[in-house]
């Protein structure tokens, strides 16, 4: 599985982030390409301690999450139209240019801690090592760019 913490991985995303223009159309789900440009900021910034999420998980919800967790980082793409956490759910107008310009500064900032060994745990699935935050944070990118077509 490829991860964002790979330069060449990393120098790809950001060219098909480009690719993007204000009027790209998803071909699945309900974001339009700017609402999706700022939601893929919110698992960078979660996992870089920028941003808590106000969702509270209880004991059984995250027992059942742990049962998930190998899935967000694993070999699989995501499927179409997963559910989208609350917290991450993107419904009011965004900018486009300045959305996806923020989002490329949230990646290269996460891209530059490959060597960190203190990351916060994630308020759903707990602790996830290095390589599966990079590993994650790639599928969800690519994800949401297959989602628009690049």
């Amino acid at each position: 599985m490829q991860t964002l913490f790979d330069q060449k991985v990393h120098q790809e995303i950001l060219t098909r982030i480009d690719q993007l223009t204000e009027n790209s159309t998803p071909n699945w789900g309900k974001m339009d390409v700017a609402q999706m440009v700022k939601h893929c900021q919110m698992p960078l910034l979660v996992a870089s301690g920028k941003m808590e999420l106000e969702e509270k998980v209880g004991f059984l919800k995250r027992m059942v999450f742990k049962f998930y967790k190998p899935i967000m980082y694993n070999d699989k793409p995501w499927p179409e139209n997963i559910t989208t956490p609350k917290d991450f759910k993107i419904t009011d107008r965004q900018v486009f240019e300045t959305e996806r310009d923020q989002l490329k500064l949230t990646i290269n900032e996460f891209q530059g801690k490959a060597l960190n060994m203190h990351w916060p745990k994630h308020p759903y699935f707990g602790s996830f090592s290095t390589d599966q935050w990079g590993r994650m944070q790639y599928k969800h990118l690519d994800h949401h760019l297959r989602q628009f077509g690049v």
